[in-house]
């Protein structure tokens, strides 16, 4: 028989247990990394913002726009992240993200310094912070510092999440994306490298950037001089040919069939007037 104080013991201790065996509760100061100590993932950026839900949901867009098609080194590039779609914003909390760079460095864009921050003042990841998860458009400006030559491709991963602002999760949306920035090389078109890029993931419901108007020059796309060149020779040889045989079609044959007319005219000629 168990004794009221060994029966309230029990109860206590079973409560806590489930208290740590519930999912990590959203944190609106910000997230990253590993977060298997509070229940969470080992990294939120590459697993997801699985306090707002178990599973990323295509029902909202994970965007991220202005992400170049190459980086220089040492150059900063500044990018917009936003996630449209999920619940409807209220007054308080609207959203929030958790980002990680294998290389460079992450920072918040100007005007955004309250909003965006390094996680743990780690430099390779960025995240929201209370005030940044009250953002009205749900969107944040960040900036990423390229790595030192011949670092090569560097690897981004995001999570971004639509919340409600509740105290509970519930209909909070999250999703996530992965891409790739190479690096340039001394044979990369300036207009590759002035040119950006939007990324996203989701059902699609969202409106890219229009396409900047112009035309692009064809050694910008990988064809190299001398190939130009012998292709346009060939070309020409192609319509020479052409036009010959045209010619000898027209002026060659022709003249054959008009004598060979002309003979059959004299013979008829000559047998009418054998006939008479």
């Amino acid at each position: 028989m168990f004794s009221v104080n060994q029966k309230i013991s029990s109860f206590l201790v079973v409560f806590g247990l489930l208290l740590l065996a519930a999912p990590v509760s959203s944190l609106p100061g910000g997230v990253g990394l590993d977060q298997t100590a509070g229940g969470g993932p080992e990294d939120v950026a590459k697993d997801g913002c699985t306090c707002h839900g178990t599973a990323p949901s295509n029902s909202v867009t994970a965007l991220i726009d202005d992400v170049p098609f190459a980086y220089v080194p040492g150059e900063i590039y500044t990018m917009r992240l936003e996630v449209i779609g999920g619940p409807e914003m209220g007054s308080g909390n609207t959203g929030g993200f958790s980002m990680l760079a294998d290389a460079g460095v992450l920072g918040a864009a100007e005007g955004f310094e309250t909003l965006v921050q390094n996680y743990e003042d780690n430099l390779l990841t960025l995240t929201h912070t209370e005030d940044g998860a009250k953002v009205s458009d749900r969107a944040w400006l960040i900036t990423w510092t390229a790595p030192e030559e011949n670092t090569g491709k560097v690897t981004f991963w995001i999570s971004l999440n639509s919340v409600n602002g509740a105290d509970a999760n519930l209909g909070d949306m999250w999703n996530r994306l992965t891409f790739h920035i190479p690096e340039s090389s001394e044979g990369t078109p300036e207009k590759v490298l002035n040119s950006i890029r939007t990324i996203f993931s989701g059902d699609g419901n969202v409106e890219p950037p229009a396409a900047h108007e112009g035309h692009v020059e064809l050694h910008d796309m990988g064809a190299s001089f001398r190939a130009h060149w012998l292709g346009l020779l060939g070309f020409g040889a192609v319509i020479i040919v052409i036009i010959f045989s045209g010619f000898m079609l027209r002026y060659g044959f022709s003249h054959s069939y008009t004598g060979r007319t002309n003979l059959l005219r004299l013979r008829y000629k000559h047998m009418r007037r054998g006939d008479q």
